[in-house]
């Protein structure tokens, strides 16, 4: 690979294998374990950021030129910001000591670079299914039985979105004789084309296809949740935008997503699944951006990619600080730790202001700009859809959870509060400087967008904050009459999950059924046939044991005792008897000889 890109991958990939040589005792020193786990997303974002734009690393291999290394505006934006994301999420997660964490979040984060790096369909493939294995094994680290259960059904989600791009990028190549991964025209797409957008969606976590979404991302490691919210979808936000911008399917679908996600995010007790429902809600917003498919529509999705990563991994950060803390994520048994841990709070509020989209915060500069694409791309009932999504997150993770996590009417948490580790701390406040920044300094982030718009887009314009001051301010009002319908309940919300499981439990009872019935058939024809020619055979085995072979073995038991008889007879300890029996025995051999010879 030409020296003047160094691939991210290889960093991620070395530091995974190094790990499990490091010696113990360095490796229980938490400032030489951070050491170790910062050089390769320091050595990724000093690569990205002195790249210049290329092909770089084609390996020619079964007459295929595989590239590693397509560099250009698309692939640098995404590669910053997950270099900056694995920068905050190791600090964030330094005092891990479980080997297995640094392992598995390696392999992923490399999976997610190879993919944003890749420049045909094959390469990205393969880069897919290494993180769609890394992200499994982080679930695993939270070592519970929820977890397991989880990572199973997370892995077998990814499976079937893996076959649906291989089955696609394989017809595509059948079809064209070519891997290459470039744009299609909705006009001229093929049934291999539409494979491939499935296997995509299924990472993006389209509705209906997002389940596995909600289901593993509250239950995977405290460290390993901040990464997982950061790669997996985002890369799918990549790969749409690359090869299907323009395609409308997605602009409704994603709008869809945002209203889909903020609704049920509105009625979850658990603080991570709420969070776990605007990863769905969020998405959503840069699917519908790519699927407009205009100048503005594709930066704002870049943008609120690049945004959402770093509030969402803070917003993660946070509600797993509390997790950390008190030991669990749900709003009904939390409550007054606006006093047991401020600065989580505020830090934690940052990042709920940016996703809310309040001027001075991330989430605005890049949220207004996917919403006034539409707009002004004459797709109004899309642009109103997001309107109403942002009025739900704001009411959901900007009112709702922080209110029942740290107030809820109580003066303070009487539970056990157990320390945060200082390197949790700075991990947070890196996301939040940066949160913050970017809002009050938007071309920090506009510099980097990869598409060339007509004019220049403004956020910081009389009418944009006045729209999203007032539509926050109704937000907060809304919050306030609904306060005791909202209130948070011990149970789990089901959404597609009560298809998948319809359909699992038709499709056991589809098995299960004739089965059952073929066995109760083979039970009575046992028990009738079987059984009886099994008892009769046990009847001619005793016959036979009887009458053959106890016979035999009787019949030599007697012959041998009759012999002993005789034997004993002959025995008479007289040195004459036995002269006289050695002659007659001699006598005998010499006539048998005489006669024979």
């Amino acid at each position: 690979m030409e020296i003047s890109f160094y691939h991210p991958s290889i960093a991620f990939l070395a530091f995974a294998l190094l790990v499990c040589f490091v010696p113990k005792d360095i490796w229980m020193n938490k400032a030489a374990r951070g050491a170790m786990a910062l050089v390769a997303p320091l050595i990724a974002l000093a690569s990205i950021m002195t790249v210049v734009p290329g092909e770089y690393g084609v390996i020619e291999y079964l007459d295929q030129a595989l590239v590693l290394g397509r560099v250009d505006k698309l692939s640098i934006v995404f590669g910053q910001v997950f270099a900056v994301i694995a920068v905050v999420g190791i600090i964030y997660g330094m005092h891990v000591e479980d080997k297995g964490h640094y392992i598995c979040g390696s392999l992923y984060v490399a999976g997610g670079f190879g993919c944003v790096f890749a420049g045909d369909l094959l390469t990205v493939f393969l880069f897919w299914e290494l993180m769609s294995i890394g992200s499994t094994f982080l679930i695993w680290q939270a070592r519970t039985e929820e977890s397991v259960g989880a990572g199973f059904r997370y892995f077998m989600y990814h499976t079937v979105g893996g076959l649906f791009l291989l089955a696609g990028l394989l017809l595509k190549y059948k079809a064209t004789g070519s891997f290459a991964f470039i744009g299609v025209n909705p006009a001229d797409a093929m049934y291999y084309d539409w494979l491939i957008l499935i296997g995509f969606c299924v990472n993006a976590a389209v509705v209906p296809l997002h389940a596995w979404l909600p289901d593993a991302y509250p239950r995977a490691s405290i460290a390993g949740a901040v990464f997982m919210c950061a790669f997996t979808t985002k890369t799918a936000v990549y790969v749409l935008a690359r090869g299907f911008a323009g395609w409308e399917v997605l602009a409704i679908a994603g709008t869809c997503m945002a209203i889909f996600g903020v609704l049920y995010a509105c009625i979850e007790n658990n603080a991570r699944r709420i969070l776990s429902y605007h990863i769905v809600s969020q998405v959503g917003y840069m699917v519908a951006g790519i699927g407009i498919g205009t100048a503005m529509t594709l930066n704002g999705a870049v943008a609120h990619a690049y945004a959402h990563i770093l509030y969402k991994g803070l917003l993660f950060m946070g509600t797993g600080a509390i997790l950390y803390s008190v030991g669990t994520a749900k709003l009904d048994k939390l409550g007054g730790l606006a006093y047991k841990l401020p600065w989580v709070m505020v830090l934690y509020m940052i990042a709920a202001l940016s996703i809310s989209g309040m001027p001075l915060f991330n989430g605005f500069i890049s949220k207004t700009m996917t919403i006034a694409g539409a707009a002004e791309a004459h797709h109004t009932w899309l642009a109103l859809g997001m309107e109403i999504a942002a009025v739900g997150t704001f009411i959901s993770v900007g009112i709702k959870l922080p209110y029942f996590a740290f107030w809820g009417g109580k003066k303070e948490y009487v539970g056990e509060v157990k320390p945060i580790p200082i390197n949790m701390y700075v991990g947070m406040a890196i996301a939040g400087f940066l949160c913050i920044a970017q809002g009050v300094y938007p071309e920090m982030l506009y510099r980097y967008l990869p598409y060339t718009m007509e004019h220049a887009f403004h956020p910081w314009t009389a009418d944009k904050v006045i729209n999203s001051s007032l539509l926050l301010g109704f937000s907060g009002l809304a919050f306030y009459l609904t306060r005791k319908i909202i209130v948070p309940h011990s149970f789990l919300n089901l959404d597609f999950d009560w298809f998948y499981r319809l359909i699992g439990r038709v499709t056991m009872r589809a098995v299960c059924w004739p089965v059952s019935k073929v066995d109760d058939v083979w039970t009575e024809v046992y028990r009738f046939v079987g059984l009886r020619a099994l008892l009769e055979a046990g009847s001619g085995t005793s016959w036979f044991d009887k009458k053959g072979i106890d016979t035999v073995v009787d019949g030599s038991a007697y012959t041998v005792r009759n012999v002993g008889r005789a034997g004993a007879k002959v025995q008479t300890a007289r040195l004459q008897d036995y002269l006289a029996l050695a002659t007659v025995l001699g006598l005998g051999i010499f006539a048998l000889v005489w006669y024979f010879g």
